[in-house]
């Protein structure tokens, strides 16, 4: 992809861990994204990384909307490429959906009460001022303004997360979050430039796009994720989608990932059933009609699974999540799987080493070395 070239077409999704300081990632982050580059894929996100602080959903969401934030991310990213995977960051801001607890409380509005732990809840933006989600204060309507600060911090964060050492970004334009609650009409109620109809709705999204395009280095790609389809009762559509690729191909963005949800209203659309590979077709459909690279992502989970949507030409990567937190190294059983020679090859020198003698030992016969071998282990017994 331009100038960057992963070793396979695994990707390691994003993944929020609400283990952040400030924004500022911890030792959590350098533990976890560690585990994961061990595992031989070729590349690795990070998670949603806030443009703004107002943008985190949560105080312990990842931000790089400071300049100390890029010496933490760049170790991070060091240690992610000297285990040979690529490094990338999902730049992304929640809009309506800020100011709320983290998930392991299902993230549960923020009140009045939580203020006393240091945990004030904050007003959010958005299109228009329509509340998704329960939160204490609805989301203050964006003004020209607003759109503009949005814009700047979306090309600061692109500064910065090339000095953090990143190779890939990805905006994050789907899930009920801000770019997407400007596209989906359930959302977005608003007479003006970027309201109406599908062209005005489109325009921020496609603003974003044109603002990281320019401020990414050109031998670099740039993905966008999107919400093929809103959620139960939404309007945005797999036809919407269609048109808003095209028009981010017309602005050199390199590739769609395709999932969806996060946005839902009272319309007949139904909710997306979760099954294998559920959004496989959104990304088929979008590479397709497009031609432009997709990632296929959700609940890929087996190794001849992915293979097979990438024989199949349904995708140019396939993107895994919550498989890699059982299992930090499944690319790797994934080669083995599927008849590599030598699946231990993407691993860590000092794990492959190990691996290959382990290996050798379960094919050597028991009675090797003779009765002189024996007559050791029966010695030894006794």
């Amino acid at each position: 992809m331009r100038g960057v070239t992963a070793r396979n077409r695994v990707v390691v999704s994003p993944m929020c861990q609400y283990h952040s300081d400030d924004g500022g990632p911890t030792d959590w982050q350098f533990m976890h994204l560690g585990r994961l580059a061990t595992g031989g894929s070729g590349i690795i996100f990070g998670e949603e990384t806030a443009v703004e602080r107002r943008g985190r959903k949560t105080y312990l969401c990842a931000g790089i909307y400071k300049g100390e934030h890029v010496p933490a991310f760049r170790r991070i990213n060091d240690f992610i490429r000297e285990q040979g995977a690529v490094p990338a960051i999902q730049l992304g801001h929640s809009g309506r959906k800020a100011s709320c607890h983290a998930a392991t409380k299902d993230w549960a509005p923020l009140t009045q009460a939580d203020a006393a732990d240091g945990l004030a809840p904050w007003q959010g933006i958005a299109p228009s001022a329509i509340g998704g989600e329960p939160r204490e204060y609805l989301p203050k309507a964006m003004d020209r303004d607003d759109i503009k600060g949005v814009l700047d911090a979306y090309r600061e964060c692109c500064q910065r997360s090339l000095d953090a050492g990143y190779d890939i970004v990805e905006v994050h334009g789907a899930h009920g979050y801000l770019i997407h609650q400007f596209l989906s009409p359930v959302s977005n109620h608003r007479n003006d430039a970027y309201g109406g109809d599908r062209e005005g709705r489109m325009r921020f999204a496609l603003e974003v796009a044109e603002v990281v395009r320019d401020a990414w280095p050109k031998d670099k790609p740039v993905f966008y994720r999107v919400s093929s389809v809103d959620g139960k009762g939404g309007i945005w559509n797999l036809d919407d989608t269609v048109a808003l690729a095209h028009e981010l191909k017309a602005r050199d963005i390199d590739l769609v990932d395709c999932s969806s949800g996060g946005i839902s209203g009272d319309s007949d659309m139904p909710l997306v059933p979760r099954v294998p590979g559920y959004q496989v077709p959104f990304a088929e459909r979008v590479k397709r009609e497009v031609d432009i690279m997709t990632i296929a992502v959700g609940c890929i989970t087996g190794a001849q699974q992915a293979e097979d949507i990438l024989q199949k030409g349904q995708a140019d990567l396939v993107a895994i999540a919550r498989e890699f937190l059982w299992h930090a190294d499944w690319t790797a059983h994934a080669a083995q799987d599927l008849g590599v020679e030598d699946p231990f090859g993407q691993m860590p020198h000092e794990y492959a080493y190990r691996l290959r003698q382990r290996e050798a030992a379960k094919t050597m016969p028991i009675n090797q070395g003779g009765k002189e071998t024996q007559d050791a282990m029966k010695a030894l017994l006794n």
